[in-house]
This record gives structure tokens, C-alpha cells and sequence, in this order.
């Protein structure tokens, strides 16, 4: 019985560790195709808090992601997405000049 207990838990750990990569992938692309239609150019991108979602609406564990991009490639301004789930929620992206020919 103990060791089905601890098969179904290293499933679990693997299931979970696999959803993250997941959710980490969706968040940088996401990321990097709204940096792609403000043209601001992208520089790191790093995965932060956790938490989860639960009590308006269905069960997720919701991530947020905070990024940093340029305007000219001299400045920096940090920006983070909210995933929740596989499903980006919300993008902020702080005041900025706007780029030079737009």
C-alpha cells in the first residue's frame, strides 16, 4: 500500500512539475507577442509568485510573471503577466515613452 502511495505521489510531483513548464512556455510567448505588437524589445523574462485561484471561479494556480523590456535598448521598465492556468489573465506593462516611429 506505501508504495502505491508513493507512486501516485512521484505521478503527481511529475504532473505538476510538467503543467509548470507548460504554463512557463504560454507565458513567454504571450509575453513576447505583446512586446512584438508595441514594438518594445524584450530583454528577461522570470517566473514569481504563486497562487491559487479558487474562490470566483474554477480551481488554477495562477503565476505571475514579471518581465523586462526596452524602448531604445538603453532603458528598462519591468512589466508581469497573470497566468492562470495555461490561460494568460491579465498583462501589465507600466508607462513608457512610446518607440520612435510609431
Amino acid at each position: 500500500m506505501t508504495d502505491l502511495l508513493l507512486i501516485l505521489g512521484v505521478a503527481f510531483f511529475c504532473f505538476l512539475f510538467w503543467q509548470q513548464r507548460r504554463q512557463s512556455e504560454n507565458a513567454q510567448l504571450y509575453i513576447k507577442q505583446r512586446c512584438q505588437q508595441l514594438d518594445l524589445q524584450l530583454l528577461s523574462v522570470a517566473r514569481g509568485e504563486h497562487s491559487i485561484g479558487w474562490p470566483k471561479g474554477p480551481l488554477s494556480i495562477e503565476t505571475r510573471y514579471f518581465f523586462e523590456f526596452s524602448v531604445n535598448g538603453a532603458d528598462n521598465y519591468e512589466g508581469y503577466a497573470l497566468m492562470a492556468g495555461l490561460r494568460l489573465k491579465n498583462v501589465y506593462i507600466p508607462p513608457h515613452p512610446m518607440p520612435e516611429g510609431r
